[in-house]
């Protein structure tokens, strides 16, 4: 089965809450995505506000901001309800 967007969204903030900054390679890996996807939604991500690019020794690091923690906690709240209902997202 392939996820949406939205899914993919959620894997890539609930990895990054796991660790204190991850590095791009790590969240092609845990992530389960191409690194030209990655990079897509990372892109968004950022944009949007929900996590932040930082320089750690000379490699950017991705850290999920208080906004991206709220976004997780309310999808992942959404997505329980939604199954509760029997429906998919």
């Amino acid at each position: 089965m392939y996820r949406n967007s939205y899914q993919i969204t959620e894997d890539i903030l609930d990895n990054l809450t796991k660790t204190n900054g991850t590095q791009v390679t790590t969240l092609v890996r845990q992530s389960n995505l191409s690194y030209s996807r990655l990079i897509s939604f990372v892109s968004k991500l950022t944009q949007s506000g929900l996590i932040n690019k930082v320089e750690v020794k000379g490699k950017n690091t991705f850290i999920i901001t208080e906004k991206g923690r709220v976004y997780l906690q309310e999808y992942k709240k959404f997505s329980t309800i939604a199954e509760s209902f029997g429906l998919e997202l």
